[in-house]
């Protein structure tokens, strides 16, 4: 369960969601099932290979090892761990087989390109600034399975522009609060590289495009001020608040709650008003 984040699931849950608009959650099986999928077993693979490669970086981190932010596991644990990853998937890629059709490999294909750029040794995107954070824009396959097993027209190109950009500054903000153990361990990120304060910024930097993508494509004013809301908090975090100074596990947790409330609401409100599936 650790392994899969638990912590980011409401998020996860928000992207799958998002095509669907006013969809019927009690009527859809199909809907369930790729729920479920995209919070357990996808999460297996996005993050299980990741805690597999990264065992020595994790062993550093204060804020692993936990529900909310993702397993610390022991050696034999890992060395299951694969394993437990394919068996988990293999129903899955069967039922999605016979309910999307032979696409579906592609997408798998996909998936699977983009954990192995990330992780593998010799590649390794995750220590490759900007590459670190450009390849958080697979994370839009969820809306593409999310459109096939629901038998729902694809999102606008702007939703995926505003998904894109909403991964890779959600994805930042982890190197910020993982910038002690990374620079321990002699990774190099995006948020190691430029440093705290700057990648603070560049977080709201992406915000701001998002707010202006929102305003000028969707009109919806709540979504904008939300978003508005977001890059004025990382501005003034660093240039008056935490600046360059790391954030306690007790602030860490705390800003993961407020994102899940924020993740949840924004679900309620793609549910009841649909705003980024329709160009307005």
């Amino acid at each position: 369960m650790q392994v899969s984040r638990p912590g980011l699931w409401s998020t996860t849950a928000l992207f799958y969601l998002m095509p669907l608009g006013h969809a019927d959650f009690l009527r859809s099986g199909k809907l369930w099932l790729g729920l479920f999928f995209v919070l357990f077993p996808l999460g297996l693979v996005l993050y299980g290979v990741n805690d597999i490669v990264d065992a020595e970086t994790d062993a550093l981190n204060p804020r692993k090892g936990t529900f909310m932010f993702g397993s610390r596991g022991a050696r034999e644990q890992l060395a299951r761990l694969k394993w437990q990853i394919a068996a988990v998937q293999l129903p899955f890629a069967v039922a999605f087989y016979f309910l999307v059709g032979p696409r579906i490999l592609w997408w798998y294909a996909l998936l699977l390109l983009a954990v192995g750029i990330y992780n593998a040794p010799g590649i390794a995107w995750k220590g490759r600034p900007p590459f670190d954070v450009l390849i958080q824009a697979s994370y839009l396959l969820v809306f593409v399975l999310s459109s096939w097993l629901n038998n729902v027209a694809q999102l606008p190109w702007q939703t995926f522009l505003f998904g894109a950009l909403f991964a890779m500054h959600s994805h930042i903000f982890g190197e910020v609060m993982d910038i002690e153990p990374d620079t321990l361990s002699g990774r190099r990120t995006t948020a190691t590289l430029i440093g705290r304060v700057c990648a603070k910024f560049l977080i709201a930097t992406f915000l701001a495009v998002e707010t202006m993508v929102v305003q000028i494509y969707f009109r919806d004013w709540l979504i904008t001020a939300f978003l508005a809301f977001g890059a004025l908090w990382f501005v003034t975090d660093a240039a008056l608040l935490w600046r360059n100074r790391a954030y306690s596990p007790r602030q860490m947790r705390l800003f993961l709650w407020g994102w899940n409330v924020a993740a949840l609401l924004g679900m309620f409100w793609n549910w009841t008003n649909s705003s980024l599936v329709q160009i307005k």
